[in-house]
C-alpha cells in the first residue's frame, strides 16, 4: 500500500507540473539580430597597431586611428561600412565590410566583422601584401539618441 500512496503523490506532482509548465508563458528571446532602427553614422576610434609580440625587425606598436561610415542595416541583419585607419608609423588601411549587430539587450551591442582594402605600411610594421583582411569585434554600449560607447578588437 505505501507504493501506491508514494504512486498517488507522485502522478499528482507530474499532474501539477504539467499544468503549471502549459500555463506559463514562453521566455521572450534576449538576443536579437541587426539594428533596423539605428540611422547611418560615423565611429571614430583611437587605439594602437601592432600590439602582439613579433620577432620582425619592422614590428612594432604604434598609435593607430580609425574613422568609418556605417550604412545601418541595408540586408538584415547585414550593416556594410567604409573606413580609413592610420598609423603613428605612417601606415594606411582603406577597407570596405559588413558587420552584423548582436543585441544582448537594448543597450549591449555585440557587432562581428569583417573587412577587406588596401594597406600602405608606412615606415612600420608590413604585412606583406598591399590587399589586407581582417575581422574582429565591438562591444558597445547604445544610449537612448542611438549613439554608442564602445571598444574594439581587430
Amino acid at each position: 500500500m505505501t507504493v501506491s500512496v508514494v504512486g498517488k503523490y507522485a502522478a499528482a506532482a507530474a499532474i501539477g507540473l504539467v499544468l503549471l509548465a502549459s500555463a506559463a508563458r514562453p521566455a521572450s528571446a534576449q538576443i536579437t539580430f541587426g539594428s533596423p532602427g539605428d540611422p547611418p553614422h560615423l565611429a571614430l576610434g583611437a587605439g594602437a597597431f601592432d600590439i602582439t609580440p613579433s620577432n620582425h625587425s619592422d614590428s612594432r606598436t604604434a598609435a593607430e586611428f580609425r574613422g568609418e561610415y556605417r550604412f545601418g542595416d541595408l540586408v538584415w541583419p547585414i550593416a556594410p561600412f567604409l573606413g580609413v585607419q592610420g598609423t603613428s608609423d605612417g601606415a594606411f588601411y582603406g577597407y570596405g565590410g559588413f558587420g552584423v549587430d548582436v543585441n544582448f539587450s537594448p543597450n549591449l551591442v555585440l557587432t562581428p566583422n569583417a573587412a577587406a582594402g588596401y594597406f600602405a605600411p608606412g615606415s612600420g610594421t608590413r604585412l606583406g601584401y598591399p590587399l589586407e583582411f581582417r575581422s574582429g569585434a565591438e562591444l558597445a554600449w547604445r544610449f537612448a539618441d542611438t549613439s554608442r560607447l564602445g571598444v574594439a578588437f581587430h
